[in-house]
């Protein structure tokens, strides 16, 4: 007769947890972030504008600076010729690149803010100099917009015409000040949400932001 001899069972590591939770663990750390809610299909071209507008801008104003000064410079040399408004349109033109080019730096954040003594604050006062920093631009930014929309209509009610030209009006190239300053405001407005959304859950700010974002 064969004696039987039972084998003691492995103990269970009351420790390891089960194995439904060791996965869902594993899934929280190591698993992929799910995506978020799509954008509606209405919204993308806000998005785009959103995230292009001062970019376009820049580009179509540098381009046709650029573009009128080359050839301008190579009519003048080799052909004797320069249209009369070839000195004053790109002039005018530099008023939508700097401005849109300001509004772009400040939604990157990469205008001079002096943030070496920044990063030295406590973060409660990191966030203050960056509530500080909103009440500034949006008060400095109403009264550019209050001044230069003045401007903008003087030279509209004048019929006011750019030299060297019979139809282009000067107000076109003005407007590009208060539309500007306005566009920075908004940009400072949507830096401060992001600042107070920060504040709330205690995550760093953005005090190194990237030039080249």
């Amino acid at each position: 007769m064969s004696q039987h001899i039972a084998m003691p069972s492995k103990p269970s590591d009351s420790s390891s947890p089960h194995p439904r939770e060791a996965s869902s663990g594993a899934s929280d750390v190591t698993g992929p972030i799910q995506p978020g809610r799509e954008r509606p299909a209405w919204l993308k071209p806000l998005y785009w504008l959103d995230d292009n507008l001062e970019k376009v801008v820049i580009l179509i104003s540098y381009s046709g600076m650029a573009g009128i000064i080359f050839v301008e410079v190579i009519r003048r040399f080799f052909f004797n010729l320069q249209a009369p408004w070839s000195t004053s349109i790109p002039v005018l033109l530099f008023l939508w690149l700097t401005w849109f080019g300001a509004s772009l730096n400040v939604k990157q954040r990469t205008h001079l803010s002096l943030n070496e003594i920044r990063m030295r604050l406590p973060y409660v006062g990191q966030f203050l100099c960056q509530v500080l920093d909103a009440v500034l631009w949006i008060g400095f930014g109403v009264m550019v917009i209050h001044f230069t929309s003045a401007q903008v209509e003087l030279a509209w009610m004048n019929f006011a015409i750019v030299p060297g030209t019979d139809n282009v009006m000067q107000w076109w190239f003005y407007l590009a000040t208060p539309l500007a300053w306005t566009l920075i405001i908004l940009r400072v407005l949507q830096n401060l949400w992001q600042d107070i959304s920060r504040f709330r859950r205690r995550e760093p700010f953005n005090l190194q932001p990237s030039i080249m974002d």
